[in-house]
C-alpha cells in the first residue's frame, strides 16, 4: 500500500494502547484474536494498533495521532463456519472428527470431541454389531448430566454431539440393514453416511424414522444424516427428497406410514454433505479447490428447486491438516471442516503405536490407491500408506489374480504357492474354511453363492486378507507389519511438515483436542493475516508461519 492508494479512515491515538511495527510485536498483535486491529501509517511504515483511541470519519487529530488506513476485525473461534450447523448439532465449534473405520475413530476420540464442543463420529464400519452396540452403550452415557457446552453462545445442547458411521455395503445389504436396525433400536440420532454409490432403503429408513409434524406445524426429523460424498450425482440424491420408489417400498413393508412418506417429500435425505476431497480410505482423489465449490453449487440449486425449510450445508474434508488448509476451507464457505487421517495419528485413535509412528514419518507422496475389501469385486480402491508396508502391492496382486482366473482351483500352481506362502501363510482351502465359519452366522447366503460360483468363492477368500490386514495394523500384530493396511491421505504428510521440529512432531504428543484446537486457532490467525494482506499490509515472513501451541496455552485460549 503506497501513499497514493491509501484511504484515510480516521485517526488513532496511542493513549492506553500499543503500536506494533517490528515482526515480533506484529505477530503478537495478530494472534491476539479477540482484539480488533487498526492499520496505521507511521514514519517507519505501516504498523498495527491495538487499544488506544480510534476516531473514524473525523478529521480532528493532534500531532501524536496516526492516520488509520485499514481495519482488522477480531476473530472468534466459535464463529468459524456455519452457526446453524453448530446449533443443530449442539456444538461450540464447526469441527468434525470423521468416522475412521474399524473403530479407529474410537470412543476416546468421540468423547474428547464431545468435551471440547466438537463433533466426533465413531468408526463403526467393519465392526460386528456387538462391538458397535458396546460403543453405543459407552457413548450414550455422554448425554447424562450434560445440558450445555461451556462457553457456547446459546448455552444449550439440542442433540447429542456425537454420531456413528453407516457405510454403504452393496455386497452385503443385510449388514447395512442390521446396522440401521441397531441404530433405530438404540436411539442413535446422528449418522455419517459414507461410501454410498446410491441411496438405499436402509439409509432412507433411518432418516425418516420418527418423522412427524410438531405442534407448530413444522416437520420434525429426529434422525440426522451427514453424507460424505465426492461425486455430484451422489450428492444430488442426498440433497433431495427420498425417491418415490423407496418411499413406496418402505410403506409397503410397514416401516413408515403413508403420512410419513408425504412428509418425506418435503425434506432432504441429508441436510449436511461433507465434500470429501483427496482423503484416506474410500476416495475419488478429487481436488478440494474444485470439489467444494462444485458441491456448494449443487446445494444452491437444490435449495432453489425444493425450497426446504431446513437449510442445506456443505462441509469440507480431505487434505485438511494445516492452518492454511483449514483457513482455505472456511474462506471458501465450508460450514465445517472434517479431519480424518491426522486424527488417526493421535493417541486416542483405535490403532496401535507402531502405526502412529509410521504415520508420523509419512510424507505427502507416501500414499497410494489399492483394492479395498468391502467392494473388492467392483474394483473399488482405497487410499493407504505405502511407506513401511507391502500391503498396497500385495493387494494389487490379489486383484490381478482375481481378474485373471475363474476360481481358486484354476490359479497356476507357482502363483498359488506364492500367495499361500507370502500373503495368507496357510492354504487357500484353510482360508475358505475360516471364511465359511465367519459367514455362517453373519450372512449364510455368501457361503451358498461361493459354493456355486468359484469366482465369488475366490473373491471371499481374497477379501479375507484385505480384511485381516487392517485388523493386524490396528492391533499392532508384529509378525504382520509388512501387511499393515493403513488408510491415509496426503494430509498426513502436510501435517508432519507443519509440525516438524515442534512438540507435535512426536506421536505421543498428538492428542485430538490439541490438534483440533491448533487447526482452528491457526485458521483464525490465517484469516487475520489474509485480511492484512488484502489491505496491502506487508506481512513479514516469520509472522506468516504459525507454530503449534502447547496444550496449556491453547486451553486458556479456548476457555475465553
Amino acid at each position: 500500500m503506497n501513499s497514493s492508494t491509501q484511504t484515510l479512515l480516521g485517526w488513532w491515538s496511542a493513549t492506553g494502547g500499543s503500536l506494533s511495527i517490528d515482526p515480533t510485536s506484529i505477530a503478537e498483535a495478530v494472534r491476539d484474536l479477540a482484539s480488533p486491529l487498526m492499520i496505521v501509517n507511521t514514519s517507519q511504515g505501516l504498523g498495527l494498533a491495538r487499544g488506544g483511541l480510534g476516531s473514524f470519519g473525523s478529521s480532528d487529530h493532534d500531532s501524536h495521532s496516526y492516520p488509520i488506513v485499514g481495519v482488522v476485525p477480531p476473530v472468534h473461534l466459535h464463529e468459524l463456519g456455519d452457526p446453524t450447523f453448530r446449533q443443530d448439532h449442539g456444538l461450540r465449534f464447526s469441527y468434525v472428527s470423521g468416522a475412521m473405520a474399524a473403530g479407529i475413530g474410537s470412543e476416546r476420540i468421540v468423547e474428547e470431541m464431545f468435551q471440547q464442543g466438537m463433533l466426533g463420529i465413531f468408526g463403526a464400519a467393519g465392526l460386528s454389531l456387538g462391538r458397535v452396540e458396546a460403543a453405543i452403550d459407552r457413548l450414550q452415557t455422554l448425554d447424562k448430566g450434560v445440558n450445555s457446552i461451556p462457553g457456547s453462545p446459546d448455552g444449550g445442547r439440542r442433540t447429542p454431539a456425537y454420531g456413528f458411521n453407516l457405510i454403504h455395503s452393496p455386497n452385503d445389504q443385510s449388514l447395512e440393514r442390521g446396522v440401521v436396525d441397531l441404530y433405530l433400536r438404540r436411539g442413535v440420532r446422528l449418522i455419517e453416511a459414507s461410501a454410498f454409490l446410491d441411496l438405499t432403503p436402509h439409509v432412507v429408513r433411518y432418516r425418516l424414522h420418527g418423522i412427524h409434524r410438531g405442534a407448530d406445524g413444522s416437520i420434525q426429523t429426529p434422525n440426522r444424516i451427514i453424507a460424505k460424498v465426492s461425486r455430484i450425482e451422489v450428492g444430488s440424491k442426498f440433497f433431495a427428497p427420498a425417491p418415490a420408489k423407496i418411499l413406496s417400498h418402505l410403506v409397503d413393508r410397514g416401516e413408515i406410514t403413508s403420512e410419513q412418506a408425504k412428509l418425506a417429500e418435503l425434506i432432504p435425505v441429508a441436510q449436511d454433505i461433507t465434500a470429501e476431497a483427496d482423503s484416506g480410505g474410500h476416495t475419488d482423489n478429487r481436488p478440494a479447490l474444485t470439489l467444494l465449490p462444485t458441491i456448494m453449487a449443487l446445494r444452491d440449486r437444490a435449495a432453489a428447486q425444493y425450497r426446504f425449510a431446513q437449510p442445506l450445508r456443505v462441509g469440507a474434508a480431505g487434505g485438511i491438516a494445516t492452518p492454511e488448509s483449514a483457513a482455505a476451507a472456511f474462506a471458501m464457505g465450508a460450514a465445517y471442516i472434517l479431519v480424518g487421517s491426522v486424527q488417526q495419528a493421535c493417541v486416542e485413535s483405535g490403532t496401535c503405536d507402531a502405526v502412529r509412528q509410521m504415520l508420523a514419518e509419512a510424507e505427502q507422496a507416501d500414499v497410494t490407491m489399492c483394492p479395498c475389501a468391502d467392494m473388492f469385486e467392483m474394483g473399488v480402491k482405497v487410499q493407504v500408506l505405502k511407506r513401511g508396508t507391502m500391503f498396497p502391492m500385495r493387494a494389487a496382486k490379489l486383484y490381478e489374480t482375481y481378474r485373471n482366473y475363474p476360481g481358486i482351483e484354476n490359479i497356476h500352481s507357482a502363483e498359488r504357492e506364492w500367495l499361500e506362502k507370502n500373503l495368507f501363510r496357510t492354504s487357500l482351502q484353510e482360508v475358505w474354511r475360516q471364511t465359511v465359519d465367519y459367514f455362517s452366522t453373519r450372512d449364510p447366503a455368501q457361503i451358498e453363492k461361493g459354493e456355486k460360483d468359484p469366482k465369488h468363492q475366490m473373491a471371499l477368500v481374497f477379501r479375507w486378507y484385505l480384511g485381516q490386514s487392517s485388523r493386524w495394523a490396528n492391533s499392532g500384530e508384529p509378525s504382520r507389519r509388512l501387511d499393515y493396511q493403513i488408510w491415509c491421505g496426503p494430509a498426513m504428510g502436510a501435517f508432519n511438515e507443519w509440525t516438524r521440529g515442534t512438540f507435535l512432531a512426536q506421536p505421543q504428543n498428538r492428542r485430538v483436542a490439541t490438534v483440533a484446537q491448533n487447526l482452528l486457532y491457526g485458521a483464525a490467525v490465517m484469516q487475520r493475516l489474509n485480511v492484512l494482506r488484502s489491505q496491502g499490509f506487508p506481512v513479514p515472513v516469520d509472522v506468516g508461519r504459525i507454530v503449534p501451541l502447547e496444550p496449556a496455552a491453547m486451553h486458556s485460549m479456548f476457555e475465553r
